[in-house]
């Protein structure tokens, strides 16, 4: 049913039910696994933050690649214990935010399912902001799987 299965997930992914989700369907269907972990670096490529970063924002950027890799390569670590064909994906921009990151890394990765998790805003504030998981609903090229958090 699925043969490539996409998961979005963050440094937290040892506790994640997303990565859970992913690990069981992957090994279920025998499928390959893409890691992706988006950065949007919208707020960094404002020309405010350009401003008040002395050295720029390429040192943060930097950085923050370097973290998605370590966390990444330790949940592919995980998987390929289990058995599952795995990889990771980094994706960032400073144009496009992170729903339009993983709909297109879905898509170039020929995704037959994208696994994210759902924020659960309540109140006030899921009136002013939807999350990832809601927007990927709209956008996603492919099957798609919200995971509640606890």
């Amino acid at each position: 049913m699925y043969a490539r299965i996409m998961a979005g997930i963050d440094d937290q992914f040892a506790t994640s039910k997303v990565f859970a989700t992913a690990l069981a369907l992957a090994r279920q269907f025998d499928a390959k696994l893409a890691l992706c972990h988006a950065l949007d670096q919208t707020p960094l490529a404002q020309h405010g933050a350009r401003v008040a970063l002395p050295d720029g924002v390429a040192p943060v950027v930097a950085s923050l690649r370097a973290t998605a890799r370590e966390f990444l390569d330790k949940a592919v670590a995980t998987a390929r214990e289990a058995g599952i064909d795995a990889e990771i994906r980094v994706i960032d921009s400073e144009h496009d935010n992170t729903v339009d990151l993983l709909a297109r890394a879905a898509e170039d990765w020929q995704a037959d399912l994208l696994i994210v998790g759902l924020s659960d805003s309540r109140g006030v504030g899921r009136i002013f902001s939807e999350g990832v998981g809601v927007k990927l609903a709209v956008k996603a090229p492919t099957s798609l799987l919200l995971v509640r958090h606890d």
